[in-house]
């Protein structure tokens, strides 16, 4: 079993930054990937970005350039930069970690809010 605790997210204004953490406890052994999503009120929840060991990290489209997606193994911990955001980026940032056999482990979700 793993557990997933997000952080990091808060108010922020139009072109501001934030470093979102996601800390993995218990049995993280066998962790294939990690990644990032996120979910706009009344909207469905989206990918925005992955990494596993030895391959590159990868994006959606509308965060590429902006996002940057990096992990701590020693500390089983997934961090999400985000610079220059948009309002558009307005969500609950939730975390996902997925384990050989395709069990999927998620976080409870931070709230980001990008506004003037």
């Amino acid at each position: 079993q793993v557990q997933l605790v997000e952080s990091g997210g808060g108010l922020v204004q139009p072109g501001g930054s934030l470093r979102l953490s996601c800390a993995a406890s218990g049995s993280t052994f066998g962790i294939v990937d990690m990644s990032w999503y996120r979910q706009a009120p009344g909207k469905q929840r989206t990918w925005v970005a992955s990494i596993s060991n030895g391959a590159p990290a990868d994006y959606t489209g509308s965060v590429k350039g902006r996002f940057t997606i990096s992990t701590d193994n020693a500390k089983n911990t997934v961090y999400l930069q985000m610079n220059s955001l948009k309002p558009e980026d307005t969500a609950v940032y939730l975390c996902s970690f997925r384990a050989i056999g395709g069990r999927v482990y998620w976080g409870q979700g931070t709230q980001v809010t990008v506004s003037s």
